[in-house]
This record gives C-alpha cells, structure tokens and sequence, in this order.
C-alpha cells in the first residue's frame, strides 16, 4: 500500500468537487438483497461458539442506595454462571473520561460502581446464564433492598429539581430589553417539549468474546473507534487489544452514539468466564440504556415593525438532565442566526433531575427549539395579519446577524416558493376556521426547516485491481442512511468504473477511521477521503481525467495487479492536529456557527395540511410537502428517503411521542412499543420531498451538507400553525393530542 504525500492530502481537501453527472443519479441501496433476504448480519446475530448469556437488572427507585443483595435465590436457578454486582467486580471498570475525550455520554459514573443510585432503570447487577431465558429468570430472583430518598426531581418542573444558567452559551447582540419596549407589535410565549425516546427496531446488544488478550466487540454503533477507546480506559488495557464491529445497525439516530455502560460489564463478564458473552437489553431497558430527548421548555420574545421586520428577539430555553452530567443541546446558537434582526438574546439553561443522561435523538437541539421559535413567528405573523412566508422573506438575510458572518450559501426562500407552489399555498384563505370539508375543519401552516452544515476529520483506503474492480474501506457506518451505496458510488465516479464494480466495507475498527455517524455529517466528512485516495491513484497512474474508462485503460496497461491509496481528510474549520484525535476515538462533526469566518447551514421549508374533526377533535395530517437545500445530492434515492423519513419523524413528534412519567419515583409508564405511541401506517397520507438545487463549494470538498436530519426540523411547529388555521386554537406543547385541543380555548 502506497501512502499519499502530505501535497496529495491537502490536494484531496481543497478538491474542487466531483463531477456533477452523478448528482442525479439514484442508484439502488448496495446492501438492499442482504436486507431483504435476511442475509444482513447484526451485531445480536453473530454466532459465537459457546456463547453465555447476560441479562440486567435496573434499579426499582430513582435515587438512594443499595443495602444489601440477596442473591441466594438466584444462584440457585440452574445453569447460572455468574451474577456482578458493585460488591463483586471490585474496582473495574475504571471511570472514563468525558465524551469528547474518546469516553461516554450516557451516565458518567462508573458502572456497578458503588451502591448509589442515581435513576430508575440504573443498571445493578448483570446475571450470566447458559440462556437467555435462565439469566432473565434468576435476575427477577435477586432480591434488593434500598434506602430511598424521596421524593425524586422526576421532571424538568419537579420543585426539587436545580436549574443551571449555561452562561457560555449566552448570545447578546444590541438592546433587546430598549428594542422591545419600543416594537409596535410584540409576542410573548411560552412553549414545551417532552422526553422522547428513538425506539430503534434493533434491540442494545452486545456480544463480547476474548482471544487470549484480544477482546472483540459487536456492538451495534454510530462509532466504533469511540467505543474501542473508552471501552479501553475503562478496562485499563492498550486499544490495540480491542476491535468494535459493527457493520449493520438497526437504527439508532442518536441512541447508539457512544460508548454505554453495558460494554465494559459484558466484556468483563466473557473474561471471567473465558467464554463469550451476548446481552440484549429489553425494550424496556433501552429506555435508560442509552440517550434520549430531554424535555425542554422555551420562552420566545418578538418584537417587530408594522411591516414585519424583526427588531427585537430573545429565545431562553431550559433542558433537563441528569445530576451527573449537563448535557444541553443549546440550539439558540442557531434559532437566534436565522432572521435578520439587529437586537437578540438567546439563553439557555440545564435542569437537572433524577434521571439517565439525555443525549442525542434526529435533530437534538433543532426540532425542539425550531418548534418553539417557528410557531412563535407563525403567532406574529397573524397578529401582523400578514403571511407566515412573506413575514420569512422580509427578514431573510444572507448575513447571520449575532456575528455579522456570512452564509456560505442560504436558498430558504427558494424552499418556500418551491414548496409552496407544489403544496397549492396560493389557494390559502387568510381567516383561521374558514377552510372546512364537511365535518373537518382543514388547516394549512409552514414552517422553517434548518440543520446546521457538519463535518469531521476521516480517513478512507481505496483499493483498484488490474481487472477494473474497487475496493473502498473506512470505519463509518450504516446506519439505513445509505452509506454503504454513498462511499460506492463516489469510488465508481472517480475511478471512472461501474457501481456494481465497487464493493465496500465498513464498520470496524480494524478500517481507517472516520467520524462519528451523526449530525448529518458522514457524507460530508468521508467523501473527500474518498475523493482523495482515488485522487492518488490518478496521480500514480498519471491519468487526469476519470470519463470514458480511462482509468481501468491506465491499470489494464500499467502491468500492475493493484493499486492501493489510503487518504484522511481534515474537515474546514479544524485545526491541523485535530487529525490525531481521529486515532484516538475523538473525531466529532465541526462547523455549523462555530466557523471563524462564516456558518453553514441546510434550509428547507415545511409545509402541512391538517384535519380537525369538529366533533371529536381528532386530528390528522393529510399531506405534507417540504423542500430543501442541502448542497450536492449524491443519490437522490437515499437522500429522499432519509427527507420523508424525517418529515414522518416529525408528525410522530407532533402528534404521537411522549415518555410517560410516573412523578411518583421517575420511571417510565410507556416503555414498551405497545404504549410508546409512533405514527403507523393509517397516520401517514400524501407527504412530498422537494430536493431544492444548490451548490455550495465551500462547506466541504464534496459540496455536501447532508439530509438525515433537517426532515425533522419545524414540521411540529407547521402542524401547530396549521391547527390554529384550522380552529383559531393555539397550542404551545407537544404533543398535540384531542385532549389538548378540547382543553384549549
């Protein structure tokens, strides 16, 4: 394998692009016949010879300690191999650093650390059995006795709950307080989220198996070169001696991020008994396995002229977490960025309760906080009597007003009149109530659609053989996003051969590594890798131009059985020693409006048609349209299903999603796909994608800024709006259900 020269790497990050023939190109998934035939093997699927099996069991109360064990009961079930306990492990794992440091998000004390609990749900003791169903059994005979206290901050609006100013992300610009006071037309709300959860159809599992002192992991994951380096300071041994695979995930969109506390206690548990180990959480589990979305809270203030320019704007918004860790997405960074408006505050506070961790979920900052701003603009704008998309026009701005940076491209009024024009908005009557189908009161709303442009550093290895076959290989991961199809498609186009010539892998640790599969930011990160070991093997067969077969011709005559490039790419923004973070398991996604001389973001706009009953009050989404620019498409076929699957993400968020609390002791009534509520088939009507054209040659060397998350963004707020188009009812807190509605006056 030949290494590039350092010229060649930069060369691969300051490329121009490729070619704009593939833009339009739609080609199917690379993986779909394994998908569909069942042959697609995940983590929880992978046969291990004499494999054990662990199951775990969580804590009955929220917050106390652990006064003894009695585990008489079931060490006696037959066929029980070990039981650990924070009195048996001893002072393994060690505690890792924090998640930016290669360690973990969800819950940083250390697992089976001591006897504190900390939440309901807390793992306490891990049963390992010859089956799955003795391991469940025994753990329901543990009997444990605890010293609660009481009561626990279940909720962010529990009396006993703390709040915490992040003053760090506080945004000042001009005299909010004098511009308000001063603004003819003003709007002053209050607006909420609840927890939710990702629910992914693939259960948290984990199978560990130790060769010598080789220990390898499958795990499902969104970055595997996270979890090898956390999951090896906590077992106090060289990351060498660890390899994560991890080639298929079920779904995740957050959940499956980073390093969980169930790693280091399966890995330990297949080393004490030198045998594998495999763990399936239940559903249940995965409630407080892994992440989820906070509950958040906002207050929006806008104050603006007669002609509907924003003069004054402040966003605070409050999110809960856990008592060991402040997490908060902080998404003023950007509601406060997307308008022109010369006066602004933004806010942002944590919470913390007697809960897990929350963590990331599809837009973890931006659905939230996009609802609460959106609707609040969709509440001027009628008090404005002006429409909602005109009021957007006459603020859009090419220059970000906090910092005064530019938009290295910005085409949300196109998303608005492409959908708009596809969506019939023309047709539009004015006067909330005055749109009705027999017994449906019909409601048309908009909002916008924003996620702010990522990427990180990555590495990829390409490899050509004299028989015009490629072979592309990085660390990344696929996660349904398509990114097996994306890294085939870019290596066929720049070597000039077909797709179906191109195989790829990825998923393992042993492969160069990339960024962590989420923020919208895998294409756009691992791409320009991609680009720049193919780069290399032009270079190396002196060949320019890919079209027309001339790179299989230079091979075929080059005499040559194979040529093999490795390329890592440094991502805009990043310093240049960020690079060995991405050997260390710290490469995370940059960008957004944390550029020191512009922010890049995809913008889109979402459109809805609602139904309310006027007699049951039941309310449906007949159709939706959204459109959105996102940069260079590189297959439309996955970027569209990863819009439309956003867009339906949304109208769950709206009209379904909400983890039910028992305020009692602070677990969760609906941690079940029975009482979990997600949108079904008969909730989903006539939804459309538009994929706006835009280039953007700045963002990255590929032009992309990625599609998985945006989809989500500011449907929730068009549904609001276009509920109180319906009925003139306004209602400020998801999810909107028919009870909401008959409440609300």
């Amino acid at each position: 394998m030949a290494e590039p020269t350092s010229a060649r790497r930069q060369a691969g990050m300051q490329s121009a692009g490729m070619k704009k023939t593939n833009s339009e190109r739609a080609s199917p998934r690379y993986e779909s016949r394994e998908k569909v035939t069942g042959m697609a093997r995940y983590p929880a699927d992978m046969r291990l010879p004499r494999v054990a099996h662990a199951y775990l069991c969580t804590s009955r109360i929220a917050r106390g300690t652990i006064q003894a064990f009695d585990l008489a009961a079931a060490k006696a079930v037959p066929g029980v191999l070990d039981i650990l306990t924070h009195e048996t492990i001893g002072d393994q794992p060690r505690q890792v650093p924090a998640i930016y440091q290669g360690g973990y998000l969800s819950d940083s004390f250390r697992p089976l650390g001591s006897a504190e609990i900390a939440y309901w749900g807390q793992p306490i003791a891990v049963v390992i059995a010859e089956t799955y169903e003795i391991a469940r059994e025994a753990a329901r005979r543990i009997d444990v006795t605890y010293a609660s206290q009481s009561p626990p901050a279940a909720t962010i609006d529990s009396p006993e709950a703390v709040t915490q100013p992040l003053a760090p992300m506080d945004i000042d610009v001009g005299d909010f307080d004098v511009a308000y006071a001063r603004a003819p037309v003003k709007i002053d709300t209050r607006y909420s989220t609840p927890a939710q959860h990702q629910n992914p159809m693939e259960l948290f599992a984990t199978q560990c198996v130790w060769e010598g002192d080789h220990l390898t992991v499958h795990e499902p994951s969104q970055y595997v070169n996270n979890l090898k380096f956390g999951l090896a300071e906590q077992l106090n041994i060289a990351p060498e001696r660890i390899r994560v695979i991890s080639t298929y995930v079920g779904g995740a969109f957050g959940a499956k991020g980073f390093l969980t506390q169930r790693t280091a206690l399966i890995a330990m548990a297949a080393r004490r008994l030198g045998r594998p180990v495999k763990l399936v959480a239940t559903r249940e589990q995965g409630f407080t396995v892994s992440g989820y979305r906070a509950e958040t809270r906002h207050h929006v203030q806008l104050g603006a002229n007669r002609d509907g320019r924003l003069t004054a704007l402040k966003h605070e918004g409050w999110e809960l977490t856990s008592r060991a860790d402040t997490v908060a997405m902080g998404a003023v960074s950007m509601t406060t960025r997307l308008y022109a408006c010369p006066n602004i505050v933004g806010r942002v506070n944590a919470v913390s309760a007697d809960r897990s961790t929350p963590g990331f979920m599809r837009a973890p900052g931006e659905m939230p906080y996009a609802f609460a701003l959106e609707t609040a603009l969709d509440e001027l704008s009628c008090e404005l009597d002006m429409d909602p998309i005109e009021l957007r026009r006459v603020n859009d701005t090419r220059t970000e007003p906090v910092g005064g940076l530019p938009y290295t491209s910005r085409s949300l009024m196109q998303c608005f009149d492409s959908a708009a024009a596809a969506f019939g908005w023309k047709d539009r009557t004015r006067l909330p109530g005055s749109m009705r189908d027999g017994d449906w009161l019909v409601g048309w709303g908009c909002a916008t659609a924003f996620y702010p442009t990522y990427a990180g550093n990555s590495a990829a290895r390409v490899r050509l053989s004299a028989d015009g076959r490629v072979h592309v290989s990085s660390a990344t991961h696929e996660l349904g996003q398509g990114a097996y199809t994306m890294m085939a498609q870019v290596a066929a186009e720049e070597l000039g051969v077909p797709v179906e010539q191109v195989t790829v892998s990825l998923g393992d640790t042993d492969l160069p590594p990339a960024v962590v599969a989420g923020g919208s930011s895998t294409t756009a990160s691992l791409a320009p890798a991609i680009m720049a070991a193919c780069d290399a093997i032009r270079a190396r067969l002196g060949v320019t131009d890919a079209t027309s077969g001339t790179v299989s011709t230079a091979m075929a005559t080059s005499g040559m059985g194979s040529i093999e490039e490795f390329a890592e790419t440094r991502a805009p923004g990043l310093p240049a020693d960020s690079i060995k973070g991405l050997y260390r398991g710290m490469a995370t996604p940059f960008g957004g409006v944390h550029m020191a001389d512009r922010v890049q973001f995809a913008l889109g706009a979402q459109f809805v048609e609602v139904r309310v009953h006027a007699r049951t009050h039941e309310i449906r989404v007949a159709r939706a349209v959204g459109a959105f620019a996102a940069g260079r498409i590189i297959n439309a076929r996955t970027a569209h299903g990863q819009l439309v699957g956003g867009m339906i993400w949304g109208i769950g968020s709206a009209l379904h999603e909400q983890t039910e609390l028992d305020e009692r002791n602070a677990s969760y009534l609906n941690a079940n796909l029975a009482d979990y509520l997600l949108p079904v088939n008969a909730d989903i009507h006539d939804i459309e994608a538009i994929m706006v054209p835009e280039e953007d040659s700045l963002v990255n060397a590929a032009g992309v800024k990625g599609v998985g998350e945006i989809g989500v963004v500011g449907v929730a707020a068009a549904i609001s709006n276009a509920i109180h188009h319906a009925t003139g009812r306004r209602l400020r807190d998801l999810p909107f259900r028919i009870e909401n509605l008959m409440n609300e006056t």
